[in-house]
């Protein structure tokens, strides 16, 4: 899928970014393959709104549209006992 397909919420991985001109592009957003991403905010007939770290980047429809991504399932939280009691959790 590409880039501009992403639903908002949705974690990616940029798997393919083709062509010299495009790669730069994303280079300078600070984005390359391999990253994972995160769709923030997809603006009906504008950018697509990604975070990556705790930086956000509007990348224009037209670049997203050519930026080659997977879906990726998000992290599932850690249920340690440690980490229960250090919030004052109930032990399951």
């Amino acid at each position: 899928m590409t880039l501009d397909e992403a639903k908002e919420g949705q974690r990616c991985r940029i798997l393919a970014l083709p062509g010299r001109g495009i790669r730069a592009q994303a280079i300078r957003f600070g984005i390359s393959e391999g990253e994972l991403i995160t769709c923030t905010s997809v603006i009906p007939g504008g950018p697509i709104i990604v975070a990556k770290n705790r930086q956000e980047i509007a990348i224009g429809r037209g670049l997203a549209q050519k930026i080659t991504v997977e879906p990726v399932p998000a992290p599932h939280p850690v249920k340690s006992p440690a980490r229960r009691r250090a919030y004052g959790l109930p032990r399951s």
